[in-house]
């Protein structure tokens, strides 16, 4: 549970907020009535587990034009009007762009800006990062709109370690990759930081176990120092860095970390071991950023920590891979003046 005052970085949820697959009774109802008027559970089952991905983006394609052309310009208009997924975003550009800048001129040398593209193949949240398909919006081209950075830079840096490891198969070179990205989230928020769609910078570092827990310490470190000192250079004030050991093994990392940390101004380094999201999300270890907001409170604006992603995605235990993602809409809110149109 989170301390009172704090408030998330991403879309009032963690990362992992809507990672478990559960009964949603709601969607559940809605999916029963709709099979019932139309044709039953083996018309889903014959779509959803027989029909070939190509046949289906077919099908539905001509589904999507046939609806698509019985529009008018009046019904466009008062779509874009009510549809929280096509409605402009509340944060100036201005302010956004300034973030976007102080953070990315922080990054430690080494870490390779990618362009993201904005979708990704379909279920990558899922297997990746074990995301309800639910909570992310599809495409009917067999793709997902990316709904964090991390799950696109991940894929890629699994990419890049494989031709590595094609080259030299025991290579602990490391690939480190950064990517703001335009984001969306299917689930419902809300709240006056919480937005359908919102800009998240995101970092991965991946590599390989080289013994004694040397790329955790090491890679969580330098993480941690990136997030406090582009936090600082936005102008907030003081940085808090919460950080949960999920096992025994993560606690000598926390140690080494806190010592490689020692002495930044203005950065706190707390325990958190009552978090209870991203449990089954992280391994490890994870943590959580907060940035005082001016007013007392502390605003969430980042979220990271160590996951299994690339060693899934390469089939080997030794792959090692961090990630850490931070919301810079939050972050630019807290620029006074940044709601709104950008003054010229």
């Amino acid at each position: 549970m989170k301390a009172p005052g704090h408030r998330d970085a991403r879309a009032d949820a963690d990362v992992i907020g809507s990672a478990k697959i559960g009964p949603d009774l709601g969607t559940d109802q809605a999916l029963a009535r709709v099979l019932r008027d139309g044709g039953g559970q083996a018309l889903l089952d014959r779509l959803a587990e027989t029909l070939p991905g190509a046949d289906l983006t077919t099908l539905l394609l001509e589904v999507f034009r046939r609806r698509a052309l019985r529009l008018t310009p009046a019904d466009v208009m008062r779509r874009y009007g009510t549809d929280r997924f096509a409605a402009p975003g509340s944060v100036s550009f201005a302010a956004l762009r300034r973030a976007e800048d102080v953070m990315l001129a922080a990054l430690p040398k080494g870490f390779d800006i990618v362009t993201l593209a904005p979708v990704l193949p379909l279920g990558a949240h899922w297997v990746t990062g074990g995301v309800d398909p639910r909570n992310v919006v599809a495409t009917i081209r067999g793709s997902e709109v990316a709904a964090d950075p991390t799950n696109g830079l991940a894929l890629e840096a699994a990419v890049r370690r494989r031709n590595i490891l094609a080259r030299s198969p025991r290579s602990a070179e490391l690939v480190k990759l950064a990517a703001t990205q335009r984001v969306t989230r299917g689930q419902f928020v809300t709240g006056p930081v919480s937005f359908a769609h919102f800009q998240l910078l995101g970092l991965v570092t991946a590599g390989r176990d080289t013994g004694d827990q040397e790329f955790e310490r090491r890679h969580l470190t330098q993480h941690l120092r990136f997030a406090a000192h582009g936090l600082i250079g936005c102008g907030v004030g003081n940085v808090r860095l919460a950080i949960t050991c999920l096992d025994d093994a993560a606690s000598r990392t926390l140690l080494a970390v806190r010592e490689g940390l020692a002495g930044l101004a203005g950065v706190e380094v707390t325990d958190a071991p009552e978090r209870e999201s991203g449990r089954a999300y992280y391994r490890g270890l994870c943590f959580k950023v907060f940035a005082d907001a001016g007013d007392g409170d502390m605003m969430e604006i980042g979220d990271g920590g160590f996951v299994d992603w690339t060693a899934r995605l390469l089939g080997s235990q030794k792959e090692r891979l961090l990630i850490s993602g931070y919301g810079l809409d939050r972050l630019a809110i807290m620029t006074p003046g940044s709601l709104g149109p950008a003054t010229p």
